[in-house]
């Protein structure tokens, strides 16, 4: 009798009341995207390509890890094998919920550590359409998120999420993404200016299984207004691997662990 009595209390509450907010999507979207798994490593195979066609060729490893839950903080390292101007070069970011990340760049050529600047996360990664936010992701609350409709990408259900920026030093006006309602991955990010027209587009190309986590294998960012475009690959990748807290240090953006990054 109790059970039925909660099943019609539940009946007689308004939709809205058991509907997800837009940031709590967008949550959700981070945690399934950026969070799987204690930690994570993959080949990455970056393609640069000209608005007529002409590629150049990225290839890395790729360590992250988290420390604690989903939301919370992180650490990336990455490793350049080629082309011949970035091998040996190495990058590292701690990213912090609710503050600037901590970003550094080893330069081989120079033997130098290079720490980048807060102000330059929505600057270019490597010379490609990613930006150094989009590699380690955007704060949740640096955006106000609001659902504005539902849509299909791919015979997908999702929820389209407006983000619009809270404070004015953000480089663009507003963002639309496009989450999976069955694995909250984002399958499509369309990035407006401030003057309200599109200048980026992102696709989640090819999503896979890994250890029973849906992963995005393949994605592209095109700058919609030059032709650029920029494809990434990843191969061997997995989770929970056992990757210890010292592999995110200075010593090992100038030596890289071999152990980890062939």
């Amino acid at each position: 009798m109790k059970r039925v009595l909660i099943a019609l209390l539940a009946g007689l509450l308004p939709l809205t009341a058991l509907a997800l907010s837009g940031e709590e999507v967008m949550k959700k979207s981070q945690a399934a995207f950026l969070y799987p798994g204690k930690d994570f490593k993959a080949r990455v195979v970056m393609k640069l390509v000209t608005k007529d066609g002409q590629e150049r060729v990225r290839e890395m490893t790729m360590l992250r890890k988290n420390i604690g839950e989903a939301g919370g903080e992180q650490k990336y390292f990455m490793y350049f094998f080629q082309p011949a101007d970035v091998k040996d070069m190495t990058f590292m970011t701690y990213k912090y919920p609710a503050k600037d990340d901590d970003r550094w760049m080893f330069i081989p050529a120079i033997n130098m550590v290079k720490r980048i600047a807060a102000q330059d996360k929505r600057s270019s990664f490597v010379g490609s359409d990613f930006t150094y936010e989009d590699v380690s992701g955007r704060d949740i609350e640096d955006d106000a998120h609001t659902i504005e409709r539902e849509d299909k990408v791919g015979g997908a259900d999702c929820y389209v999420v407006k983000s619009t920026p809270k404070a004015g030093d953000a480089d663009f006006g507003y963002k639309l993404t496009w989450v999976s309602k069955a694995n909250f991955l984002p399958l499509k990010e369309e990035q407006y200016d401030r003057k309200g027209a599109q200048y980026k587009l992102f696709t989640a190309d090819e999503i896979k299984d890994v250890k029973g986590f849906p992963t995005v294998m393949r994605r592209t960012m095109k700058n919609v207004q030059t032709g650029h475009h920029t494809e990434v690959s990843y191969t061997k990748a997995d989770y929970d691997l056992g990757l210890e807290d010292s592999l995110f240090s200075e010593r090992f953006l100038r030596q890289p662990p071999r152990k980890w990054i062939e």
